[in-house]
C-alpha cells in the first residue's frame, strides 16, 4: 500500500493507494471512524463493491443509498435524495458519508456532506481511474446546472481517500481512457519527465499493468496533493489543474452531460488549449502534435463536436473562472509548464474556437 498526505494543517488527510483495500477490514476500520455511516454509491458500482465495504464495517450502522449512474444525474435533485436519507435516519453530526464510485458520486455525496448540519465528515472510496487520480483529492464537491458545469458546490475536504486499484479491473475501457486524460494533464502542466513516462507506458496502462497504474496514480496524487497544500481554494496555482477544462466544460454543457465523459471532454479541451498556446507563440507546433498524438494513442477524442464557436463561447462565459467579464484560461508555455491568464487577444480565442467548434 502506498500512502500520501494532503498537508492542510488540522484538516490534513491521507491518500491510501493499493490493491484490495475495499476488502481490508483493518484499513477501513482504522480510517473510517464514525459509528453511523451513509454509503452512497450508484447502480453500477454498488453491486460490485458495496458488500465488501459493508462486510469490512460489520460493527457499524451502515445505511445504503444507490443513485443512477451518469453525469446527467449530478444535480441538486440527487443531492436532496442524499439529504433526505440522512434526515430520515436521524444521522447526527458525528456520522460519515462514504462515497463509493467515480467522480459523480464523490462530488455529489461530498457536497451533500458539506451541507448536512453545516458539514459532516465524508470519505472518498474512488472506483474509477479519473476519481483516483483527480476528483477524489482536494475537496472540490458540487453538482452541475443546465447552464454550466459544477456551478453549485463547496470546498469540503474528505477525512481520507482510499483508492483500491483492484476496482480498475472492472472499469469499462472507455472509462479507463477518460481517466488517463487527467493523468496526462499532470504531465503537461507540472512534470515533463512524467509526461515522457506516460508516452513510454501507454500500452502498459491500457493493459492495466499493476505497477504502471500504481505509479500513474501515485504520481498524479502526489502532484495534486502538493498544489492543494499550496492553494486549497484555487486562488493561485491550483487553477492550473483546469488545463483543458474550460473548453471541455463547454463540450459537456452543450451536449447536456450525456454524450461525452468528463475525461473525454478534457482531452479535446487540452488539444484546443495547446493549439491556442501555439497561436499565441507560447508553444511549438511540434509540441501541439505531441499532445494530440499521445491522446490519440490512448484512444481519446481530440476534437469537439462542431456545434459552433458562438455556442462554445456562450458556454465558456458561464464558468467559475470568469472574472470581471474575462474568460481566464490555462495555457501551456511549454510541455511541463502552464500559466493561468486572461491576457490574450480576443481574436486569437475567436480563431481557435472557429477552428475547432466550427
Amino acid at each position: 500500500m502506498l500512502k500520501l498526505e494532503v498537508a492542510l494543517a488540522d484538516r490534513a488527510y491521507p491518500i491510501l493507494i493499493g490493491d484490495g483495500l475495499l476488502s481490508d477490514a483493518a484499513v477501513l476500520s482504522r480510517h473510517i471512524k464514525a459509528r453511523d455511516l451513509l454509503l452512497v454509491s450508484n447502480t453500477t458500482v454498488a453491486p460490485l463493491y458495496a458488500d465488501r465495504v459493508r462486510a469490512a464495517l460489520t460493527d457499524r450502522r451502515v445505511v445504503e443509498l444507490l443513485l443512477p449512474d451518469g453525469e446527467q444525474y449530478k444535480n441538486l435533485q440527487h443531492v436532496s435524495r442524499v439529504l433526505d436519507v440522512l434526515i430520515a435516519n436521524a444521522f447526527g453530526r458525528d456520522c460519515q458519508v462514504l462515497a463509493l464510485g467515480g467522480g459523480v458520486v464523490g462530488d455529489l455525496a461530498g457536497f451533500a456532506a458539506s451541507c448536512y448540519q453545516r458539514g459532516v465528515a465524508f470519505v472518498q472510496l474512488p472506483t474509477t481511474l479519473l476519481a483516483q487520480v483527480d476528483s477524489s483529492v482536494g475537496g472540490k464537491t458540487g453538482v452541475n446546472h443546465p447552464g454550466g458545469k459544477n456551478m453549485i458546490g463547496a470546498f469540503h475536504q474528505p477525512a481520507v481517500v482510499i483508492a483500491d486499484t483492484a476496482t480498475l479491473a472492472t472499469l469499462p475501457p472507455r472509462e479507463l481512457r477518460a481517466g488517463l486524460a487527467e493523468v496526462v494533464k499532470y504531465g503537461l502542466i507540472f512534470d515533463p519527465k512524467f509526461l515522457a513516462w506516460i508516452e513510454d507506458n501507454v500500452d502498459a496502462l491500457l493493459k492495466l499493468d499493476p505497477s504502471a497504474l500504481a505509479h500513474a496514480i501515485h504520481r498524479s496524487c502526489e502532484l495534486k496533493a502538493d498544489v492543494v497544500r499550496r492553494d486549497e481554494r484555487e486562488s493561485g496555482d491550483r487553477a492550473l489543474l483546469n488545463l483543458g477544462h474550460t473548453f471541455g466544460h463547454a463540450i459537456e454543457t452543450a451536449t447536456g452531460y450525456t454524450e461525452w465523459l468528463h475525461g473525454e471532454a478534457v482531452a479535446a479541451g487540452m488539444v484546443i488549449a495547446a493549439d491556442m498556446s501555439a497561436r499565441l507563440g507560447l508553444l511549438k507546433d511540434a509540441d501541439v502534435r505531441r499532445v494530440r498524438t499521445l491522446l490519440e494513442r490512448i484512444g481519446l477524442p481530440v476534437e469537439p463536436p462542431r456545434f459552433g464557436a458562438q455556442r462554445a463561447l456562450d458556454c465558456m462565459r458561464v464558468d467559475k473562472k470568469v472574472k470581471a467579464g474575462r474568460i481566464r484560461l490555462v495555457l501551456l508555455e511549454k510541455l511541463g509548464a502552464a500559466r493561468f491568464t486572461a491576457d490574450y487577444p480576443d481574436d486569437v480565442l475567436a480563431g481557435t474556437l472557429a477552428a475547432h467548434f466550427g
